[in-house]
């Protein structure tokens, strides 16, 4: 049992993207007073729950890193952060409004997981591999509990790697909806290279 990590990944709370109806992934923008009231509800949840973390690992963008912030202060825990727990590179996207980007940049027919986002981001399988990256530095750490915060995407991106599930094309195949504060609880015992997934909770 003392040899295995137990991993938390977490979404940040709501930002003020949601609230300028913009593009997010590398737009970067602060939480609000809603995200930041639902991360001290899920800080509280944690721990009354018992939830005990040795370290946050925590997205560079403000809305992740300050969720982590204000979870390490809530329940003593240090933080890092990794940009390679940034969320997708989105290209000319970041900020754009939906209405200005479904003009400028419409959607094509299909996009293969090897194709760069809008010409400049980032392709699925370049995320997956920066995404199964990030996941082996967690583990690397040690056995030990870990909260990872960051982004809908580059989450669904580890869990993908986690599971042995190829990037998706064109928005095919398994994808985890993480809502504001949405978590996802995991256990991985090295010497078996067995993960289990304890717990989803979407928001």
């Amino acid at each position: 049992m003392d040899r295995q990590l137990f991993i938390t990944f977490l979404r940040h709370g709501r930002s003020r993207a949601d609230d300028e109806h913009v593009h997010e992934g590398r737009y970067d923008s602060p939480l609000t007073d809603i995200g930041r009231a639902q991360v001290q509800a899920r800080a509280s949840e944690f721990a009354a729950r018992g939830f005990h973390f040795d370290h946050i690992v925590a997205s560079s963008l403000q809305r992740a890193s300050e969720t982590a912030a204000l979870i390490g202060r809530a329940l003593d825990v240090p933080v890092d952060t990794d940009p390679d727990w940034m969320e997708m590179d989105n290209g000319p996207l970041a900020g754009l409004s939906y209405a200005a980007a479904a003009e400028q940049y419409p959607l094509p027919a299909f996009r293969n997981p090897y194709e760069p986002f809008c010409g400049t981001g980032e392709g699925e399988w370049e995320l997956y591999r920066r995404a199964a990256r990030a996941v082996e530095r967690v583990i690397r750490r040690g056995p030990g509990r870990y909260l990872v915060v960051a982004h809908g995407g580059v989450l669904n991106a580890a869990l993908r790697s986690i599971l042995g599930v190829p990037p998706a094309a064109h928005r095919q195949g398994i994808a985890f909806s993480f809502g504001d504060t949405g978590y996802a609880r995991l256990l991985y015992a090295p010497a078996e290279h067995r993960w289990q997934l304890l717990e989803f909770k979407p928001d």
